[in-house]
């Protein structure tokens, strides 16, 4: 193999593992990509990656930290990959997410010593 492999700054063994899985497997290929495109061949794989590797695959074509990533950036990134997202169809043999709730259960005993 002649092309050089995924090593570039931001990019862990998991995230050059994810990368390498959905046939980005040079720097050429991630810049030829883009980080948005490469974010969502990851998702699209079913791999559950976070924001923080959309925000590292910037990081990596820029050749800065990932959290030195502009704001106004993040936010572009942020907005076009949610965008994206949305038109994934559902998970087979899953419904959609719903919405997430909190419960806060009491204890009856501790809400009695107090009140004594």
């Amino acid at each position: 193999m002649s092309a050089t492999p995924l090593k570039m700054r931001n990019i862990g063994p998991k995230s050059a593992a994810w990368l390498r899985q959905v046939g980005l497997r040079t720097p050429e290929d991630l810049i030829d990509a883009g980080p948005l495109e490469a974010f969502m061949r990851i998702k699209r794989a079913g791999f559950k990656p976070s924001l923080n590797l959309l925000y590292s695959l910037e990081g990596a074509l820029r050749d800065c930290h990932w959290q030195d990533v502009p704001d106004d950036r993040r936010v572009e990134l942020v907005t076009a990959a949610e965008a994206a997202i949305a038109g994934l169809p559902p998970p087979r043999n899953r419904p959609p997410a719903g919405p997430v709730t909190t419960t806060v259960m009491h204890d009856d005993d501790d809400e009695a010593a107090s009140i004594a």
